[in-house]
């Protein structure tokens, strides 16, 4: 159960902090650390993300950081968007989800890095 939470409070701590989705924390640490079966770990973390998500966005809309026209906008992306990468996930094995993950995440990383 410590485990648990530990694992839960990094990734509020990381998502608050930079907004990130908590998965890049949650996901790994569910397949590594708990055992989990890869699909169920990445349907476990949106859970957990949604409870993230809800917390930290009242504090953003406390201190007026959400613009809510362009929130509004990637939402109804984000809900297609969600309906098309679940579908997708049952086609998918683990180790092309695994290869495209680490793909993102660098590509992510060196557009932060090159600015």
């Amino acid at each position: 159960m410590v485990k648990k939470i530990i694992i839960g409070l990094t990734a509020g701590i990381i998502s608050g902090l930079f907004s990130t989705g908590g998965g890049m924390i949650l996901v790994p640490a569910f397949i590594y650390m708990l055992k989990m079966n890869e699909k169920k770990a990445r349907a476990t973390s949106i859970a957990c993300i949604f409870a993230m998500v809800l917390t930290t966005s009242v504090f953003y809309f406390k201190n007026k950081y959400i613009d809510f026209g362009l929130a509004t906008s990637c939402a109804i992306g984000g809900v297609i968007g969600g309906i098309v990468g679940t579908k997708l996930l049952n086609k998918v094995s683990d180790k092309i989800l695994k290869i495209t993950f680490i793909v993102f995440i660098g590509y992510i990383a060196l557009k932060f890095i090159m600015g």
